[in-house]
């Protein structure tokens, strides 16, 4: 029986020893040795395997560990840091404090909301030797049927309007230009105004020029002015394309006219917006629209370091049954490789294969390309910043943070609002807010003339009211995400937001005020105003005190032996010490004593000794002026 036995565990194997009280086997810890180690540093997520590699044991002890404490979890799930910390502790290990760094990191990974505060490099301390010229990014904007995509396949040399070729430019979003001096231009062709100013409300600045297709016989529209609205919000310069000018009826100088009473002055007629007469049709003018955006890029100094770790913006994204996740991503800085782990906010992966906007596959992609990118784990929104990390590992963490904090801004900001009426007095006494950005929408544009009117009447110099855009009609989403972009209220006379501008309304806590009655919008734009300006300082006197004998002590000084000629003196006060009528002094009472005492009040009628603070040089004969100030509300003139 014994040989049976022993037969039958030479079969096995040798019998497993007993378990540690610590709660693991000696064979999984023959490599680190907790007591020889220091305290572990643990990422903020980690997965099962992830950490039992770190403590050199087996998953499956990390999973009896979680057992224990009611977590099941497979191999590959991600935990978090408290739960790793718990695990490590139990298996006899010190954890560390979560350093600075790590709180560094996880601030990286703040919401798309918050992108423009995630600074992916520090511009200032990059090496200016580093430095090339990279192509401009430029956004073509305006009405609809005006030639934005015909003016684009012209300069292409496509004809992606007519789909002969399937649309490959369109769905990427983007597309290049070479001009005969081979110089690069890259156009972003999103849908719109509208999408151009989503990606900014989520903090991403993309655009370097903004490019306004005018048709000549048609003039300023809606849209186009909705679309000028847009670029002055983005800070971006602005360039006019007259386009259609080979039509019958064409009238470019009526155009100029009309964009020169909205600010945009032509620079022929003095003024510093370019125009450029073309056609799409006859391909007119194109050659001088390239040169003209290559001119004003030159004046921009557009410069970009190709051999830094990459990092760009989404500018589209979908999912593929066939392909998976698949993103158009800008590349702003350093060079995008084949194979490169990389984060986009909540989402990782690594470059499985990349395209160009003609869809030829590439291996490489420097700054300034648009590539269409496959190999993210989900679908990014657009705007989001993706950048490149050292491993697979690192860009899954990191994603997992970034999801957490998604999480918790997320809930954060179902309960607050962006700008509203009645919270800009608070932010005007912090300092944040000293102007007041409005979109106003009406039914006809009488009411909407009456009211712009109406606040011009208002006086603004202190507090200035920006009109950002004006229009007739109902309150449609691309209102909504220009004040989400600009940190505006939007105001309604007689018309209300349609259903998906609500939706966006909540979504990004913009304010709609709607009135049937224009005064009671002016008296509320009026009051908040008046919250914005600077409150009054006043200062009223108090108590007035003779200075009637010096004396010296050893420890405090100089006493001021005084006698209150009107009011009251406090310790602690403020005082002004005038000597023949010039003010030679002014602080705080330090020391106010009655014989012997400490005492906090002096009434009139009394005398005290007072020592001022940081002032020893009081002579018999002073006037001490005891003052208090207050900050009074102002009101509008």
């Amino acid at each position: 029986m014994a040989r049976s036995r022993s037969g039958t565990r030479g079969r096995r194997g040798p019998r497993k020893p007993p378990r540690r009280a610590g709660g693991f086997t000696p064979g999984a810890v023959s490599v680190v040795d907790p007591s020889e180690r220091g305290a572990i540093e643990l990422p903020g997520t980690i997965t099962v395997k992830e950490l039992a590699d770190l403590l050199g044991t087996s998953p499956a002890d990390i999973i009896r560990e979680l057992i224990k404490s009611g977590i099941f979890a497979t191999i590959n799930q991600l935990i978090d840091r408290d739960t790793a910390s718990l695990v490590a502790e139990e298996l006899g290990y010190e954890v560390a404090e979560a350093t600075a760094a790590g709180e560094d990191e996880a601030e990286e990974g703040s919401a798309p909301a918050e992108a423009a505060k995630e600074q992916l490099w520090d511009e200032a301390a990059e090496d200016e030797s580093a430095l090339v010229d990279r192509a401009p990014i430029v956004t073509v904007m305006g009405h609809v049927d005006h030639g934005k995509t015909s003016l684009l396949d012209a300069m292409r040399s496509t004809t992606v309007a007519a789909g002969e070729r399937g649309g490959i430019t369109q769905h990427i979003g983007a597309s290049e230009v070479t001009t005969k001096d081979g110089k690069r231009v890259v156009f972003l062709d999103t849908p719109g105004h509208e999408a151009f100013t989503s990606m900014r409300a989520r903090g991403a600045k993309v655009t370097d020029i903004a490019v306004i297709v005018v048709a000549a016989d048609d003039g300023v529209m809606p849209q186009t002015e909705e679309a000028i609205d847009h670029a002055r919000a983005a800070e971006v310069p602005i360039l006019v394309a007259v386009n259609k000018v080979d039509k019958e009826g064409a009238a470019p100088d009526k155009v100029r006219a009309e964009l020169a009473q909205r600010g945009l002055q032509p620079e022929e007629w003095g003024g510093e917006t370019i125009f450029c007469d073309v056609s799409a049709k006859t391909h007119q003018g194109l050659d001088s629209l390239l040169d003209m955006l290559l001119l004003m890029s030159e004046v921009e100094e557009l410069k970009a370091n190709p051999s830094a770790e990459a990092s760009g913006v989404v500018i589209e994204s979908k999912l593929d049954p066939g392909r998976g996740a698949v993103v158009t991503v800008l590349i702003q800085r350093g060079t995008l490789k084949v194979g490169d782990a990389f984060v986009a906010g909540a989402h990782w992966g690594r470059v499985r294969a990349m395209h160009d906007f003609t869809g030829e596959r590439i291996k490489r992609a420097r700054p300034g390309e648009p590539v269409e990118l496959l190999g993210f784990d989900g679908v990014p929104e657009a705007g989001e910043y993706v950048r490149v990390v050292e491993n697979e590992r690192r860009a899954r963490q990191l994603a997992g943070e970034r999801a957490n904090r998604l999480k918790t801004e997320s809930l954060a900001r179902r309960s607050g609002k962006k700008v509203s009426l009645e919270d800009v007095f608070t932010l005007a006494r912090e300092g944040r807010v000293k102007d007041l950005n409005l979109v106003l929408k009406a039914d006809v544009s009488g009411s909407l003339e009456a009211v712009e009117d109406e606040i011009a009447r208002l006086p603004q110099d202190e507090v200035a009211v920006n009109v950002i855009h004006r229009g007739v009609g109902g309150i449609n989403e691309s209102d909504v995400m220009l004040a989400s972009a600009s940190d505006a209220v939007v105001l309604g006379f007689n018309v209300r937001p349609i259903a998906d501008a609500r939706i966006a309304a909540d979504r990004e806590r913009v304010e709609i005020r709607t009135y049937t009655v224009i005064y009671k919008a002016i008296d509320e734009l009026r009051a908040a105003m008046q919250g914005m300006l600077e409150p009054e300082e006043v200062e009223d006197i108090v108590g007035q005190v003779e200075v009637r004998q010096t004396f010296r002590a050893s420890r405090v000084g100089v006493i001021a032996g005084s006698y209150v000629t009107e009011g009251k003196v406090t310790r602690g006060a403020k005082v002004r010490l005038v000597r023949d009528g010039t003010v030679v002094y002014d602080g705080e009472i330090l020391s106010l004593r009655r014989f012997n005492e400490d005492v906090r009040e002096v009434a009139s009628g009394f005398e005290c000794g007072i020592v001022l603070k940081d002032f020893m040089d009081v002579k018999d004969g002073d006037v001490l002026e005891i003052y208090e100030t207050r900050q009074v509300e102002r009101e509008l003139a």
